[in-house]
């Protein structure tokens, strides 16, 4: 099949008719594929942490970034992926849960294994790294509260071998100390330019900092068979197995290759395409991750089965939340227990219903409306995990601690043809000097503005932050207009257009946050703590050295071509 294929290709090029070739002629007809053929993997873990003479030490890990093939469902040949591992043979898309212990350090040395070339195709007409051999990657680790040093700077990339480095790289070995709030965090490429592509790649996974004497009395299900991370994510592939990304940009004159949103059809979950697992009929804590480019999930069971919300993104709730449904932007993390239990039937598929793009994009369609499926084993067991009806307190989001007010606008460019050119936040490219310098140790009110017509998920490095309100702007088009051409909110005087309607924030998403998607045509403003949120101490470490932080949106399409800026704090 595949060397027909090429064939055909060669043909069509001799005769000058390679323009008439469908892309998705190209592609694996997923309606033809199989659900739920695939058991539902476990992925590999590694302890953050050694245990000496019974006491609890840190530890040094060593990573690596390999090029392998991966099997993301039987019946899909087998594909050409980047995949973290600590050799190539375990290496796995996603990587290894990183069991990190609360107050324990561990320090991981990234290794790239990475090829010469990209598997996938590359825009050097958008900011990005540009090497002259080898594939640059970076790791960050998302919700980490880490020294600068360490977050994964998007110019700290480096190529195989540490033979090429980017501007603000200092060192192989991040430390990561741990010292945070327990919680769900994942580490993923966060390399300038190529994120979205490192991560269709395969380059994320899980990181869960655990601390036993704070959760070991809420009985929830913890550290074992009824607690298990799924990290969801979309992919389309070409039928030689390939992941399928368009190599023709929306505006190829102007970029290439550049797409501003990536979305493919089969979902994966923990590496496998629509898989199933075999549950008891009892609580299960799962640990959802949303690690697509751009595709939102709105999650609910076709059987009626609920969500038990315990946490979100890296911190506990103040009290679980029960819902029928739940939405996650790209990044945001659900930490939810469900009683299967409950279920009047033997079986329960986990659906998704999100347009494309979020909120007004496509209607979902068979293979997208499908995430996995859970066969329900018929006898009941008792329980010994329970959700309690208080979780962790933490300190109050108090407005009134805030030591000054900043406006984050976010907008969109068209070209002549009214397709997306790029995106900024505040008018600024990633490369223009900080302009958000936070003092350690305080909290700042931001008001997020969108003018675009995208639901953007905000991300802030270091900084927590909880959302107080969103208010719609009226007379949008005025207000854009005017920003346009001062770039100034206050001269513009957005006081005058925030006075819409309002939309409450969900219940499960009032915790402390480090990703939340921003409503397009609206303000949204939020809180953000520059120490650490369960004690409200300051950072052992120095967070105002170089190469400081980042603040981006994580639609990985838009955080690549410019939607992306330093955050460089002070003292």
């Amino acid at each position: 099949m595949e060397r027909l294929l090429v064939f055909h290709l060669i043909l069509l090029v001799v005769v000058g008719e390679v323009t008439k070739i469908c892309a998705e002629d190209l592609l694996i007809n997923l309606s033809k594929l199989e659900m739920f053929v695939d058991e539902l993997p476990d992925m590999p873990k590694l302890n953050g942490f050694d245990v000496v003479n019974g006491a609890f030490m840190p530890k040094n890990l060593t990573i690596g970034m390999y090029n392998k093939k991966w099997k993301f469902h039987r019946d899909i040949p087998p594909t050409p992926v980047f995949a973290f591992g600590t050799s190539e043979d375990t290496a796995t898309v996603p990587g290894p849960t990183i069991e990190a212990r609360h107050g324990i350090a561990t320090y991981v040395t990234w290794h790239n294994q990475l090829p010469s070339k990209h598997i996938l195709p590359w825009d050097p007409t958008i900011p990005t790294a540009m090497p002259k051999t080898g594939v640059p990657t970076v790791v960050h680790l998302h919700g980490g509260i880490e020294e600068p040093e360490s977050d994964g700077n998007a110019n700290a990339w480096f190529t195989a071998g540490f033979k090429e480095r980017g501007p603000t790289w200092s060192k192989k070995t991040y430390l990561y100390r741990n010292n945070q709030q327990p919680g769900n965090l994942w580490y993923h490429d966060h390399a300038i330019g190529l994120t979205r592509e490192n991560l269709l790649a395969g380059l994320l996974g899980t990181y869960i900092i655990r601390h036993p004497v704070v959760e070991a009395p809420l009985k929830l299900p913890y550290l074992d068979e009824f607690d298990r991370t799924l990290v969801v994510f979309d992919r389309s592939f070409s039928v030689d197995g390939s992941i399928y990304m368009n190599s023709t940009g929306n505006n190829p004159s102007i970029h290439p290759q550049w797409q501003p949103e990536y979305f493919g059809d089969a979902i994966i979950v923990n590496g496998r395409a629509w898989p199933k697992m075999t549950v008891r009929r009892r609580r299960y804590r799962f640990r959802i991750i949303n690690a697509s480019n751009a595709r939102f999930f709105r999650f609910f069971f076709t059987n009626g089965l609920q969500f038990i919300h315990v946490a979100s993104d890296s911190a506990y709730l103040r009290e679980p939340v029960m819902t029928n449904e739940t939405l996650l932007a790209p990044s945001e993390i659900a930490d939810v227990v469900v009683d299967f239990s409950k279920s009047t039937s033997d079986f329960a598929i986990l659906a998704n219903d999100a347009a494309y793009p979020y909120p007004s994009g496509d209607p979902v369609n068979e293979a997208n409306g499908k995430v996995m499926k859970f066969m329900i084993k018929k006898d009941r067991e008792v329980d010994t995990w329970r959700v309690p009806e208080r979780l962790i307190e933490y300190p109050s989001a108090d407005p009134s601690s805030a030591v000054l007010t900043r406006y984050i606008v976010m907008y969109e460019y068209a070209s002549d043809i009214d397709e997306p050119t790029h995106l900024l936040l505040n008018g600024k490219p990633f490369e223009a000097p900080a302009t958000e310098t936070p003092k350690v140790g305080t909290s700042e009110i931001w008001d997020v503005i969108n003018l675009t017509e995208d639901n953007h998920p905000l991300h802030i490095h270091l900084g927590l932050f909880v959302v107080l309100d969103q208010t719609e702007l009226v007379d949008v088009e005025e207000f854009k207009a005017c920003m346009l051409k001062m770039n100034d909110a206050i001269k513009c005087q957005i006081e005058k257009y925030a006075r819409g309607k309002k939309v409450e924030v969900v219940a499960q998403e009032k915790g402390w946050k480090n990703a939340y998607p921003i409503i397009p045509g609206y303000a949204t403003k939020i809180l953000v703590r520059f120490s650490y949120v369960h004690s409200n101490e300051s950072y052992p470490f120095d967070a105002t050295v170089e190469p400081g932080y980042l603040y981006h949106c994580h639609i990985l399409d838009h955080e690549d071509n410019d939607m992306i800026r330093p955050l460089k704090l002070t003292k």
